[in-house]
């Protein structure tokens, strides 16, 4: 751990130029003493590191002391170094390793490299979450993950609906949809390659047990199959509707819905639009949402089931 740390501390006076013992001790998450004893125990191995005094003292690393990368051009050491700092790596606990990792290859850019990365992580942040705090709950992540590593058959306990199925499976491989984590693995006995969403595991357990992986499995191009199949057997439901252009675009940003045709504005700025709304109770929601911007013209079944909740709605605030 304190090889670790030296070489962390190392590579944040390289990266970052002068720095006090309080700066250096809150990123390393150790006391400003430790730090004291870690500059005496670099300066000890020959490390040109000195203090300058006064209020804005500090510890300094000589210039001179400097590694430089060479066989990358600067475009993509920059594009290694916006690497974001995002929810997935904390979920597999490597977000530590992340930081790291990015000391070490700012450390080992030029100068001119390691100033337009910083300006650029200034300027730029990518934030791949959604805006609704998720309720996605992974305690089994890291026993799922160790097992993909290690190639250990698992033995899980699935919620699958209202029933929880016990399966023995070989991890081949982890996904992450935003931050939803996925495990695709093969079923035993008969090798039946499934997708299991990791938060509805209510337990899994490593076995002994090795597996040896399929030879040209291909993750990427599974997962991409996979979510065109899961996608092309959606349910599909039909309507024709009038509508506002805030009303179609109302449309375009809804969940599970899908503008598949849209012509207009006619004289009223009114618009015709064929969507595809999955089924009669989801599409009765989104067309109540739309309020008066929205207006079901076909089929007829849509457009009864949603004047009687209107009427529903009407008779419920009346009696109130």
């Amino acid at each position: 751990m304190r090889a670790d740390r030296l070489l962390n501390l190392l590579l944040l006076l390289q990266n970052r130029g002068k720095m006090s013992s309080r700066q250096l001790a809150e990123l390393l998450e150790v006391s400003e003493r430790t730090i004291s004893r870690d500059i005496e125990a670099l300066s000890a191995a020959g490390i040109p590191v000195y203090a300058e005094r006064g209020s804005r003292g500090g510890w300094v690393l000589a210039d001179s002391y400097r590694t430089n990368l060479t066989g990358m051009r600067p475009e993509e050491v920059i594009s290694l170094l916006l690497t974001n700092h995002n929810e997935l790596l904390k979920d597999l606990g490597i977000q530590g390793d992340f930081q790291a990792a990015y000391q070490k290859l700012l450390a080992a850019a030029p100068a001119s490299i390691r100033q337009d990365a910083e300006l650029i992580r200034e300027r730029i942040h990518i934030d791949g979450a959604s805006w609704h705090a998720s309720e996605e709950a992974f305690p089994w992540l890291s026993t799922v993950q160790e097992a993909v590593w290690a190639q250990r058959k698992l033995r899980i306990r699935y919620r699958k609906e209202e029933d929880v199925v016990e399966r023995i499976v070989r991890p081949l491989g982890l996904i992450a949809k935003r931050n939803v984590w996925y495990v695709a693995a093969e079923q035993e006995p008969d090798g039946e390659l499934r997708t299991f969403r990791i938060s509805r595991l209510e337990e899994a357990s490593l076995l002994e047990e090795t597996f040896v992986r399929p030879v040209g499995f291909d993750l990427a191009a599974y997962w991409e199959q996979s979510t065109s199949r899961f996608k092309s057997e959606l349910p599909r439901y039909l309507a024709r509707v009038r509508t506002t252009e805030a009303g179609l675009n109302r449309l375009r940003r809804e969940r599970f819905t899908k503008v598949l045709h849209a012509e207009g504005p006619d004289t009223q700025g009114q618009f015709l639009a064929e969507v595809d709304l999955q089924t009669l109770d989801w599409a009765c929601g989104v067309i109540l949402g739309g309020g008066r911007e929205v207006e079901v013209l076909e089929p007829l079944e849509l457009r009864v089931r949603v004047m009687a909740e209107v009427q529903a709605v009407l008779t419920l605030y009346k009696r109130r």
